[in-house]
Parts: structure tokens; C-alpha cells; sequence
């Protein structure tokens, strides 16, 4: 069965504010076996100009988790998580984060849409300071094998 297009332009807000701490940059580092000094050496970070060390740049994939895990544990969207490819992932910044932060974020099903017998899951977060400050857009794109074919056969795709 499809997913259900109503869905598009639903909201999901972080429950509480995540604060950015040295340990968690270091574990994101070491698990994607990163070793740039700026990812663990305050030193290092601070003579580029950074107020503390700074995130790797995919490290909001861990704010936007949340916010993706409420939407695709909804029975409602009709997606088979059985199914989910990872598709593709972008980040869109105006600042690097960095140790300090605490961070608020916001997912939304930007869009829902039939691709060659599959269907397609964008997620947007936006992760802002609780000043609203923009600080990076996470978008994550997700395929569901064979998600359209049977919507597409009873003449229900796009």
C-alpha cells in the first residue's frame, strides 16, 4: 500500500533541546573513523577560529533521528520499514557546530513520491538555537522498495 500523501507537510519537533558536548563529537568521530584534530583537540579548533571543537559535518544526522523515528513509527504513513533504503543524505549550513551548542530541532515530510515502482520519503530538520538561530538543514532521503507497484497497478500512482 502507498504511503499516505497526507502526510506531506507534518511536523515533528525535538521533545527536548540537545546539547553538543565534546564526548558526543569525539564518539561521532571515532565512529566514523575520523580523525581530523578539530573533531577532538580544543586547541586545535579554537587557533581556526571555532569557540570550542566542532562537529563532523554529518553529525546532525543524529538530531534528525528523532524526529524521522516519529514519522516512520506512525502507522498512519503506511511505511514498510522492512523495506527503507537510505537513498540520499545533504546538509545545508550557516554555521558549523560545535561543543556548547544546544540545539532544537524540527523534522517535516517535505515529500512523498512514486519513483519506478518505489516511493520516495524526503526529510527536512531544521536545527536552530533556541534563539532561532539557523544553524544547519538536514535533508534524508528514503526509498521503499516496491512501495508504488501495487498503488501504481489499481491506477493510484503518479
Amino acid at each position: 500500500m502507498a504511503m499516505n500523501r497526507d502526510f506531506v507537510g507534518r511536523e515533528y519537533p525535538s521533545a527536548e533541546p540537545y546539547e553538543v558536548t565534546r564526548g558526543k563529537i569525539r564518539e561521532f568521530a571515532e565512529a566514523i573513523q575520523d580523525p581530523n584534530p578539530m573533531y577532538t583537540d580544543t586547541d586545535t579548533a579554537r587557533d581556526a577560529g571555532y569557540p570550542d571543537v566542532i562537529a563532523p559535518p554529518t553529525f546532525p544526522t543524529i538530531l534528525g533521528m528523532e524526529g524521522a523515528r516519529q514519522a516512520i513509527v506512525d502507522p498512519e504513513l503506511r511505511l514498510d520499514f522492512s523495506m527503507v533504503v537510505h537513498s540520499d543524505q545533504s546538509f545545508s549550513y550557516s554555521r558549523p557546530l560545535h561543543a556548547g551548542d544546544v540545539l532544537t530541532s524540527l523534522t517535516r515530510i517535505s515529500e512523498i513520491k512514486a519513483l519506478a515502482g518505489n516511493e520516495m520519503l524526503t526529510l527536512e530538520t531544521e536545527i536552530t538555537t533556541p534563539d532561532r538561530e539557523h544553524v544547519v538543514t538536514a535533508v534524508n532521503k528514503l526509498v521503499v522498495r516496491g512501495g508504488a507497484e501495487n498503488d501504481e497497478e489499481r491506477g493510484g500512482g503518479e
